[in-house]
């Protein structure tokens, strides 16, 4: 069920933090993060882009997104779908199409998967 919705002409700069459903048509230019422990479920249209990092349990891409995607259940990638960033998914349905430049890891605990840290560089010695 979808409880919200940005809009195909909507701008928003700055995090964006939900509960349930959310669709974008429009433009986000933060991180876009599901509560933890809640089923969550997000839609990103072909006409949207997302600029930051992106958490949720049931993730639906036919748009943009560039930062890292972590899904703690379900992904799919639709044909017009584009994610520049590394993607940890539980469960992944990838259509014709869809584009991935980044790294593809699987998690079979899903709940972790949105409690993950951003990765650390390893320091020079």
């Amino acid at each position: 069920t979808i409880d919200s919705l940005i809009g195909v002409s909507t701008c928003i700069e700055g995090n964006v933090l939900f509960k349930g459903g959310l669709r974008i048509d429009g433009h986000v230019k933060g991180n876009v993060i599901a509560e933890a422990g809640q089923s969550s479920m997000l839609v990103i249209s072909e006409h949207a882009k997302v600029e930051g990092e992106v958490r949720v349990a049931y993730l639906v891409v036919n748009g943009e997104i560039a930062g890292p995607v972590y899904s703690s259940e379900f992904l799919e990638l639709q044909p017009k779908a584009r994610i520049t960033g590394d993607v940890y998914y539980k469960a992944l349905e990838m259509h014709g199409g869809a584009l991935v430049s980044g790294k593809l890891t699987h998690d079979q605990v899903g709940e972790t998967v949105l409690k993950l840290a951003a990765p650390k560089l390893a320091a020079n010695t």
